[in-house]
């Protein structure tokens, strides 16, 4: 009887090689990625700050100092180059600025300079944007939801579930003429990362005990969950969707 070729092929060494390569790969490069981006970015922070130290201040000045040496021809004299320091330095001295931007003086001189790059034409422009930039990313990044509300949506006895997000200023309450207004995000089920920004008379709007993230549970499991009670039904990873509606507020 003549034995059948096994029509399974086996791999060979080379393709074992090469999926343990990948898989080396794929654990390898995220990790070193991360560490090279951090070791560039405290090397131009490092590289940023360490002149404006005077020389008499520098790691390498004050280590020599203390062991005795006075001069780089020094037969003893250590080189030094440590990274990080810098990056040190920038901190202490930006949380420094914070606090004195926060004191009477501090804001007096901070008024009095954007008063002066005001007058000017083609810096106003550049420093405005700038400063949008930075207000976005590390002042509004904090920004969350802190109370959910009930309101008739979109029609009177229609009731429906929202998240308070700031009180309206500015031009959409002068216009509007009906007195305070508070922006409130409305989520849709089941995916509450996305909804509608609208604005409501204050008046309008009735909080609610619960958590925001009861609130978001509810949105997500379309009112089969409410605050104090579980639904072994629901898929998972709702907890983790609740916790991103209140990190992440806004998002189309």
């Amino acid at each position: 009887m003549t034995k059948l070729p096994d029509p399974t092929p086996r791999r060979g060494l080379f393709t074992g090689m090469r999926n343990n390569f990948i898989a080396g790969l794929v654990v390898i490069a995220p990790i070193g990625l991360t560490l090279w981006l951090i070791w560039t970015v405290v090397g131009w922070v490092d590289s940023f700050v360490w002149p404006f130290v005077p020389n008499a201040y520098q790691p390498e000045e004050l280590l020599n100092r203390v062991l005795g040496y006075t001069s780089p021809s020094d037969p003893g004299w250590v080189e030094v180059n440590v990274r990080g320091i810098g990056v040190i330095i920038f901190l202490i001295f930006t949380m420094f600025v914070g606090w004195m931007g926060k004191g009477l003086l501090g804001r007096s001189f901070l008024r009095w300079g954007e008063g002066l790059v005001g007058r000017m034409p083609v810096v106003r422009s550049i420093y405005n944007g700038v400063k949008q930039i930075a207000e976005t990313v590390f002042v509004q990044s904090e920004t969350t939801f802190d109370k959910a509300c009930m309101f008739e949506y979109p029609r009177k006895g229609i009731w429906a579930i929202g998240f308070i997000s700031t009180s309206t200023k500015g031009e959409l309450v002068e216009k509007a003429g009906t007195g305070p207004m508070t922006s409130v995000f409305v989520p849709t089920t089941p995916n509450p990362t996305s909804g509608f920004l609208l604005f409501f008379p204050t008046k309008d709007l009735i909080e609610l005990d619960m958590s925001v993230e009861d609130a978001a549970k509810l949105v997500i499991s379309a009112g089969l969950v409410y605050p104090g009670e579980q639904a072994d039904d629901l898929p998972a990873g709702v907890d983790e969707l609740a916790g991103k509606i209140i990190k992440q507020p806004m998002q189309d």
